[in-house]
């Protein structure tokens, strides 16, 4: 339903243009909204006789009233001082424009439940079709989801500030899942790729990080074209998201096209893990590295193996840099200098990362 403040606005706007009190009171004769600043408790008193009459408006004691009906029934009463045609007409233009806003939340509701539904896989496919139609949402166009995670309540200002980054509600849906995160599902154009994407996660993660002051982590699924799998796409989404903070916990977008290797340790059972970590290391632990060579070898493989490049940006000498990786070998008897080796240790790496994070989701 609408909320107290929209309805507020909107009678403060309409008396701005039509120089007229007017006061919103629900089927209970509560007070929703007024422009007026002492009301008093007549509007109030006639609320009754007002819901109970067939008649849509009434004039009672110098104000008009006027019922504002949703499928028939009186939702609100709306209350304009005055018993001229003047009255009666702004009277009339407000309660219209207020079904009117009725009508469109009940809409969005229905969209959002809609969606909610499609994400969640609660539809039949019959169903899927038949709503969509009914609510004016196309089929065959190219979507993806964008799973958002803040760390602000999504009941606060996050979800409306999405909101208003992708204001085409007829294209784009945004729909809070719990206390944190929150669903968008966007439209694309056919021209639309991979770098267009994820432009969209870099616009949604600075805009909420400065507006909201929240840290902000977007995981994004992959696209579809046809309504039914959009549910994939969140459940992609949702993979890339966890996968993400497993192995590339830093980040604060991660594309579900581009897990790379994570996305395959991430299906691997406990049991095979620990077969081949015991290969690997055969009795040393990972544990054993301290974090000065954790972030030497970190650095060492963004540089691509570049001995040079990464003792340069460590602010260390070549021979520190290679007495460190001797040390490595020694423990590990692998030499990272060399391609198959470097690359067994990051396996490992992951493999081991991944291993923790499973056996903590156990406690």
């Amino acid at each position: 339903m609408i909320s107290n403040q929209i309805l507020q606005s909107t009678v403060d706007g309409l008396k701005n243009i039509t120089r007229k009190e007017i006061t919103v009171l629900d089927r209970e004769g509560k007070l929703v909204a007024t422009t007026e600043t002492d009301i008093g408790q007549a509007p109030m008193t006639f609320v009754d006789s007002v819901i109970q009459s067939p008649a849509e408006n009434q004039l009672i004691q110098g104000s008009q009233y006027f019922k504002v009906l949703d499928n028939g029934i009186a939702e609100y009463i709306l209350v304009v001082r005055g018993d001229d045609e003047d009255a009666f007409r702004v009277g009339k233009i407000a309660a219209f424009h207020i079904q009117a806003l009725m009508m469109a939340y009940k809409e969005r509701f229905d969209r959002d439940n809609f969606i909610k539904n499609l994400l969640l896989d609660n539809l039949l496919l019959v169903d899927i079709y038949s709503r969509a139609k009914k609510l004016r949402i196309e089929n065959g166009v190219r979507r993806v989801v964008y799973l958002v995670e803040t760390t602000v309540d999504t009941d606060m200002s996050a979800v409306e500030i999405l909101r208003g980054i992708f204001p085409d509600r007829q294209k784009d849906f945004v729909t809070a899942v719990d206390e944190t995160s929150i669903i968008l599902v966007k439209e694309l154009n056919d021209r639309d790729g991979t770098e267009e994407i994820e432009q969209v996660a870099h616009t949604i993660v600075d805009t909420l990080s400065s507006e909201a002051m929240s840290r902000v982590y977007v995981a994004i699924g992959a696209v579809v074209t046809d309504l039914k799998n959009v549910s994939s796409s969140f459940k992609e989404a949702r993979l890339a998201q966890e996968v993400g903070k497993i192995f590339e916990a830093e980040k604060q977008i991660v594309n579900y096209e581009r897990l790379g290797i994570g996305r395959l340790i991430y299906q691997l059972p406990l049991p095979l893990c620990r077969i081949f970590i015991k290969e690997m290391l055969q009795g040393f632990s990972i544990d054993d590295i301290d974090e000065e060579m954790f972030t030497t070898v970190t650095k060492f493989f963004e540089n691509d193996l570049n001995v040079s490049e990464t003792s340069r940006e460590l602010f260390i000498h070549r021979n520190t840099l290679v007495y460190r990786l001797d040390k490595l070998q020694k423990m590990t008897r692998l030499d990272l200098r060399k391609f198959t080796d470097a690359i067994t240790f990051k396996i490992t790496l992951m493999v081991n990362r991944y291993m923790q994070y499973r056996e903590r989701q156990q406690f």
